[in-house]
């Protein structure tokens, strides 16, 4: 049997992209060759190359496992962080406790 293909959408094939070349300048800020940060990776450099271009069929893992070996690997935990909408969507499903009213003293 064949594997299924994802079909994505432009804006997360934008996303990636933009992920992977985030994760380029990096590297070469730092003045590492892609043979080098391959090997501290432990990925091969050819799956480097496709992390660099944001290929969508690298698992996530090796995709960490590069942000650890460059010292970035707290990035990874903003993700979702700052989740402003769900906050608020929770905060509209939060039931209003109901209270009786006070009784007059006679």
């Amino acid at each position: 049997m064949g594997q299924k293909k994802t079909v994505l959408f432009p804006k997360t094939v934008s996303i990636l992209e933009r992920f992977g070349e985030n994760i380029r300048l990096a590297r070469l800020r730092r003045n590492i060759s892609s043979s080098l940060q391959a090997g501290r990776a432990g990925i091969s450099r050819p799956t480097l190359t496709m992390i660099e271009k944001g290929s969508p069929s690298v698992s996530l893992g090796n995709y960490v496992q590069v942000l650890v070996s460059l010292g970035l690997e707290k990035d990874i935990l903003k993700v979702a962080a700052d989740d402003e909408l769900g906050h608020t969507l929770q905060d509209l499903n939060l039931s209003v406790r109901q209270r009786a009213s006070k009784k007059e003293k006679l």
